[in-house]
């Protein structure tokens, strides 16, 4: 079953400023390595903002959690990563089913292991340029990918589903309101 959830109103805008202040919040404050709630909210931001909304969150809560705990020299590698999740969600998500937003999920966060670690090799500070060094990255990397995974699937599924549950209880308070009772005098 698909559901279509996304909205262009006041309450998206919230949505938006709500999402980049509870990213920033979870990554800044200690958690397990990797395991964080940003491709989630690259997923949920791409899947039911508008467009301008949809790029800009996961960017804007990176840019200020960075600022907060250190900018690092694959910055623009990691945004680039969020910011093509966001358009990906954007693009593939525009009606919701669990189905496409666990593969999305998956695919973010096997995307982002792939990317960021090719550029962690492609950087050459701690790994040699050669097949070997490019496999023992990947390797390394394999522990800190299960928490990735495991973030962005609990953030995911968290996210989505406070937003639908806020969504149908907000239908319901409004199918209360239109419908007064007729009084008899």
């Amino acid at each position: 079953m698909e559901a279509t959830v996304r909205e262009k109103s006041t309450f998206a805008l919230m949505v938006a400023v709500a999402l980049i202040i509870i990213a920033v919040s979870l990554r800044v404050l200690p958690h397990p390595d990797n395991f964080a709630p940003i491709t989630a909210i690259a997923i949920f931001g791409g899947a039911v903002l508008a467009f301008r909304y949809a790029i800009w969150v996961p960017l804007l809560a990176m840019i200020v959690s960075d600022a907060i705990i250190g900018f690092h020299s694959l910055v623009l590698v990691t945004w680039g990563c969020y910011l093509l999740v966001a358009l990906a969600a954007h693009r593939g998500l525009a009606k919701l089913s669990m189905l496409k937003v666990t593969t999305i999920t998956i695919s973010a966060s096997l995307f982002f292991f792939l990317v960021t670690n090719l550029a962690v090799w492609a950087e050459g500070r701690l790994y040699a340029r050669t097949w070997s060094g490019l496999v023992e990255c990947y390797t390394l990397a394999l522990p800190f990918f299960r928490n990735t995974l495991l973030g962005d699937v609990f953030y995911t599924a968290a996210i989505f589903s406070a937003y639908l549950a806020a969504l149908y209880m907000g239908t319901r308070l409004a199918r209360g309101r239109r419908t007064p009772k007729a009084t008899s005098v």
